[in-house]
């Protein structure tokens, strides 16, 4: 028997190898996504409390703030809006996805730190198919506490309408986006601590200079600039005039106008999946280079 016809046997009393499923063909391109939506899913479900607290903070922004506001100017004379919650709610909304897409970044990092990473890479699979599969799970997951702030927005004199299925898919697009830029963070920051001062400094100004919480016109010439420059912007003011309600959220006061021209809502949503896409593909990039 020559050496290239020897065959290695098993030794007794341990079972055969199991044969690795072929990986080629149509529909194993989509597995790497599938699966980490997934896995994104299951953190989600074994974690009813992350849930319920990605809950309670817009509750308490709207409620809290939104009814201690709306007193106060009611109580001066000098309201302009006629329901000040109604107003905020489209900023609690877009703030509500906030957190659980960015974790997903995070959870990229942590990832990396515990070698999980690692695992990852060396399946046969292209990088990119990681990344998408990753921002789609984040996205999921931000729709998801999206779609609970939706459902109290009675609260904030909401319509309950097919409309706010319109307003989901928009929701949708904002957490893409906010995944999308954790992620670029994530694969260009490598430190854990850092990664999380960098996010925390970067998301409480995105909100508060993206007219959440107060008309995006007619503002001092630094402050004009920054929200006019602030992609946020975009989202929110084309969630505000999506949300069926009061006047408040279609109003000349709130509208945003940049000059005299006033944006389509259309336009806006395109600003945001343009960023989103660059993000994506600045992400994927980089991470296909990691060593």
């Amino acid at each position: 028997m020559s050496p290239t016809d020897t065959v290695l046997e098993t030794p007794p009393g341990r079972a055969a190898p199991a044969e690795v499923p072929a990986t080629t063909g149509r529909g194993s391109s989509f597995r790497p996504y599938a699966l980490l939506w997934r896995r994104e899913m299951t953190r989600l479900r074994h974690n009813p409390v992350r849930l319920a607290m990605g809950l309670v903070t817009p509750l308490l922004f709207l409620v809290v703030l939104g009814t201690g506001l709306d007193a106060a100017s009611s109580s001066l004379g000098k309201a302009q809006l006629n329901d000040y919650r109604a107003y905020l709610f489209p900023g609690t909304l877009v703030m509500s996805v906030q957190a659980p897409a960015i974790a997903v970044g995070i959870s990229l990092v942590w990832d990396r730190r515990l070698g999980v990473l690692r695992q990852m890479l060396v399946a046969p699979f292209p990088r990119s198919s990681i990344v998408l599969g990753l921002a789609l799970g984040g996205a999921t997951t931000g729709g998801i506490y999206g779609l609970m702030v939706l459902s109290v927005g009675g609260i904030a004199s909401i319509r309950y309408t097919p409309m706010l299925l319109v307003v989901l898919l928009e929701i949708l697009l904002v957490s893409l986006m906010f995944t999308a830029l954790g992620l670029l963070a994530a694969v260009t920051i490598r430190q854990v601590d850092t990664f999380q001062i960098v996010v925390n400094l970067s998301l409480m100004p995105l909100m508060f200079f993206s007219g959440a919480m107060f008309p995006p016109n007619g503002l001092p010439g630094w402050l004009d600039a920054v929200v006019k420059l602030n992609p946020l912007t975009y989202g929110v003011d084309a969630v505000r005039r999506t949300l069926p309600g009061p006047d408040v959220l279609t109003s000349d006061q709130t509208r945003l106008m940049l000059g005299d021209w006033n944006p389509p809502v259309i336009a806006e949503l395109g600003l945001l999946a343009a960023l989103t896409a660059v993000a994506l593909g600045l992400a994927t990039y980089r991470f296909s280079r990691t060593p």
